[in-house]
C-alpha cells in the first residue's frame, strides 16, 4: 500500500494546513520541496502570515461570544514573549495591533529596543509576569516613569515593596496560585499570591495607599486552556474571588485568564475553540451575574497558539539501518534533542509527516537523531504508537515535523553549543507579498564551528 493511501484511509485528508500535489507537501499552501531544493537540510521555516491569521481568529471568537452572551467587557489579546523572542515574530506580532505580556528582565530590554524603532508606542500595554530581581523591577519602575503603558503583576506580597521608585500612582495586578493538576508534583503553583491571602492583602497594602491601583487578577493553568474538570474548578475559583475583591476594590475591573489555547499536534486536531471561548465567557459572567458584580474586561495570553503553527523543522533521512529483525531505524541528519528538545525533554508529539514520495510503499520506522545519545530518537505520533514512512528504495527522503514554531530556541538555546556539538539548523523565513506571491529570505545560516569554538574559549 502507498504511504498516501495510508493518510486518506487514516485521517481526513487533505486538510487546510496540508494537502499533496505532484508527489510533495504543501504547508499553508506553501509547497516545501522547492524551498529544500534552494535551501537544503536541516531547515528551520517560519510562516509568517500563520501568526497574524492565529491572532484574528482568536477576536473573532471572543467578539462573538461576548455579543452572544450580552458580555458588556472588553477582550484585549497579548502574545508572551517567552514563547519566541525573534524581532520577526514581535515586528508580525506588534503589526496585529497585539500587546505584550514579559516573564523576565530581558523582555524589556527587547520592547526598548521595539520602542526606538517605533514598533512600540505609549499605548501599547505591556505586562510583566514573572518572579522579579532587582534589574526586572528597575526597569519596570523606569518603563511607568516614563510614561509608558507599563502594569507589573505581582507575584508574592514582597514585591510591591520594590515599586517606591515610582513617581505618580500606577496600575498593578496580582497573579494567583493556582491549584496545580491532580497528578502534578505539587498541590499550589509556587508562582503567585496563595488564593486566602489576596483580599488581606489588598486591605492592608494596596487599599489605603493613593498610590496603588489594583486593575486585574491574573491566573496560569501550566496545562493550558482544556475542557477538563480541573480548568473549569480553577477558573470559577479566580472568577469568584475577582467578585469577593470587587466589591471592595472598585479599581479592578479586569481578569487575565492564562495558560494558552492547545495547538494541533496531530491530523485528528478536533479541538474545539468556538465552544471552549464561549463556555469561558458565559461562566465569568454567570459568577458575576450571580454576585452582583459587573464582568471584567478579560485579557488572555497566548505564546504557543500565536507562533506555534507558523513553524516547521524538515530533514532529510541520511541512511537506514536495520539493527535487529524489527528495529529499522531512518537517520536524520539532524537531531531531536537539540533541534526538537521538547520530544526528548517532555515527551512532545509534533505532527510529522514526509515531504515526497507519498506514492511509494511505507513502512514502520523509528527515526534516530545523530547525536551519540540513546535518547535521541524519535518513534511514536500523537495519534499512533508507531510512525510509518515511505520506503526509501533508492531514492532522498525528506521529513517535516510541524507546529514547532514555539519554544525550541528557548529551550536548546540559539546560537550555543548543543550535544555533541550539533550545529543549528539553517532558518528561513517564508512570507507573502501584497500581490500573494510567496517570498523566502535566509534569517540565519546553518551554525559554523567558528561560533562555537568561540565561545568554548578555542
Amino acid at each position: 500500500m502507498r504511504y498516501i493511501d495510508l493518510i486518506h484511509q487514516t485521517f481526513h485528508f487533505p486538510t487546510e494546513v496540508f494537502k499533496v500535489e505532484n508527489d510533495g507537501l504543501f504547508f499553508n499552501d506553501i509547497p516545501l520541496m522547492p524551498i529544500i531544493e534552494q535551501y537544503g537540510t536541516p531547515l528551520r521555516i517560519t510562516y509568517l502570515p500563520k501568526i497574524g491569521k492565529q491572532i484574528q481568529r482568536c477576536r473573532k471568537w471572543f467578539q462573538k461570544a461576548m455579543k452572544k452572551q450580552d458580555y458588556k467587557a472588553n477582550y484585549t489579546y497579548f502574545y508572551c514573549t517567552k514563547s519566541s523572542h525573534f524581532k520577526f515574530i514581535l515586528e508580525e506580532v506588534l503589526d496585529n495591533e497585539v500587546d505584550i505580556e514579559t516573564s523576565s528582565a530581558y523582555d524589556l530590554f527587547i520592547i526598548k529596543k521595539l520602542i526606538a524603532e517605533g514598533k512600540i508606542n505609549k499605548k501599547t500595554q505591556i505586562i510583566c509576569n514573572g518572579f522579579k530581581k532587582d534589574l526586572y523591577t528597575n526597569l519596570i519602575t523606569e518603563f511607568v516613569n516614563e510614561g509608558y503603558n507599563c502594569m507589573p503583576i505581582l507575584d508574592n506580597m514582597n514585591e510591591l515593596e520594590a515599586y517606591g521608585g515610582i513617581k505618580e500612582k500606577f496600575k498593578l495586578g496580582i497573579r494567583v496560585a493556582a491549584d496545580e493538576k491532580p497528578n502534578f508534583a505539587f498541590y499550589t503553583s509556587r508562582l503567585g499570591v496563595r488564593y486566602t491571602e489576596i483580599v488581606d492583602f489588598y486591605k492592608e497594602k494596596i487599599h489605603d495607599n493613593p498610590r496603588h491601583e489594583l486593575k486585574m487578577l491574573h491566573f496560569f493553568i501550566n496545562s493550558g486552556i482544556k475542557d477538563t474538570a480541573y480548568y473549569w474548578s480553577e477558573l470559577n475559583r479566580i472568577v469568584y474571588k475577582y467578585c469577593e475583591l470587587k466589591k471592595i476594590c472598585p479599581t479592578l475591573d479586569t481578569i487575565d485568564i492564562g495558560g494558552g489555547f492547545p495547538i494541533q499536534n496531530n491530523l485528528h486536531f478536533d479541538y474545539d475553540y468556538e465552544h471552549m471561548v464561549n463556555e469561558i465567557v458565559k461562566t465569568i459572567k454567570y459568577i458575576c451575574d450571580k454576585n452582583f458584580v459587573d464582568v471584567p474586561h478579560i485579557f488572555t495570553e497566548f505564546g504557543s497558539f500565536t507562533v506555534g503553527e507558523s513553524g516547521c523543522h524538515i530533514f532529510s533521512v541520511a541512511d537506514q539501518k536495520l539493527q535487529n529483525e524489527r528495529e529499522l531505524w531512518y537517520m536524520i541528519d539532524g537531531s531531536f534533542i537539540t533541534h526538537l528538545p521538547d520530544t526528548w525533554g517532555i515527551g512532545q508529539k509534533f505532527l510529522m509527516l514526509p515531504i515526497n514520495n507519498w506514492e511509494h510503499e511505507y513502512q514502520k520506522v523509528n527515526l534516530g537523531g545523530m547525536t551519540c545519545d540513546s535518547d535521541d530518537f524519535y518513534n511514536s505520533d500523537a495519534y499512533t504508537i508507531n510512525i510509518y514512512l515511505p520506503k526509501l528504495n533508492g531514492n532522498k527522503q525528506y521529513v517535516g515535523f510541524f507546529h514547532t514554531g514555539a519554544y525550541q530556541e528557548s529551550l536548546a538555546g540559539y546560537g550555543g553549543t548543543q550535544h555533541c556539538l550539533i550545529p543549528a539548523p539553517r532558518h528561513v523565513l517564508v512570507n507573502k507579498n501584497r500581490k500573494g506571491e510567496i517570498t523566502t529570505s535566509l534569517f540565519q545560516p546553518e551554525q559554523d564551528s567558528e561560533q562555537m569554538l568561540k565561545i568554548l574559549g578555542y
